[in-house]
């Protein structure tokens, strides 16, 4: 399918791997000039070169930190000064520490919020004049913890709730010219997911890669865990004309497991 995307431009954040990377790589396979984000520069930079390899959009790395908000602004920047603007914003970061309330230091709260929601309000405040000019779109990816708390999960559960808020608002006060949804990843088969079942097997814990993925997928409606491109087609498709109409809202991609009627 065409999504009628191809020589626009985009930024999308954590890209470097996982569901930043899988959005990235989707957008390039449509044609999107793409600019890409991590903090470890020599990993960016092979992620350049295996999506510049599909043959798609061009795609520019630029290293930086999301909690610094130079490196946020360099960020803009690059990618209007490569493309000429900016058509599509796309925000991922990596996810906080996990544990129990009582565990988690204060500091950590602040740097959690600067994270995952200042990052995204920086980049917006930055990228709007640009997404506005010739109409655009803004994909956060969240978590499905904003529809469901998880257990062990209290940064995410409480913080990541202000980026949907955030994106909700947006897709008012920046209409007609900009849509602004988000998507609400569950489990999917990502370098954290690997190391976790890689680790499981190393202990005997199940007895090959295989069936750690399979046991991770049994609770699941659908009988196994995500792919992430999957996800990264989803924000392709969102970023695209053909889901023009689709603004404000938080798509869960869960494979079922959410339990929330709404």
């Amino acid at each position: 399918m065409d999504l009628q995307i191809a020589g626009n431009s985009a930024l999308v954040t954590a890209s470097s791997d996982g569901l930043g990377k899988a959005a990235a790589q989707a957008l390039v396979e449509e044609g999107v000039n793409v600019v890409i984000n991590g903090r470890d520069a020599e990993k960016l930079d092979a992620t350049a070169t295996e999506l510049a390899a599909l043959g798609g959009g061009d795609v520019i790395a630029q290293p930086g930190d999301l909690l610094e908000p130079d490196d946020l602004s360099l960020l803009v920047e690059r990618t209007v000064d490569a493309f000429g603007g900016i058509d599509h914003l796309v925000t991922s970061a990596g996810g906080p520490p996990s544990g129990p309330f009582t565990d988690i230091p204060i500091d950590e709260w602040y740097r959690t919020y600067d994270l995952l929601v200042m990052s995204v309000v920086r980049l917006v405040h930055e990228a709007a004049p640009y997404l506005e000019d010739g109409g655009g779109t803004i994909v956060n990816i969240t978590s499905r913890s904003v529809k469901e708390a998880i257990d062990g999960l209290v940064l995410s559960n409480a913080v990541r709730m202000a980026v949907i808020g955030l994106e909700k608002t947006l897709s008012k006060e920046l209409a007609p010219a900009v849509r602004a949804n988000a998507v609400l990843p569950g489990p999917h088969e990502t370098a954290r997911i690997r190391d976790l079942i890689e680790q499981q097997v190393e202990r005997g814990d199940v007895e090959s890669y295989e069936a750690g993925l399979s046991a991770r997928g049994a609770s699941i409606p659908v009988g196994h865990i995500g792919d992430a491109m999957g996800l990264g087609y989803t924000v392709a498709f969102l970023s695209s004309p053909l889901a023009s109409f689709i603004n404000g809202v938080a798509v869960p991609i869960d494979g079922g497991m959410g339990a929330s009627n709404l």
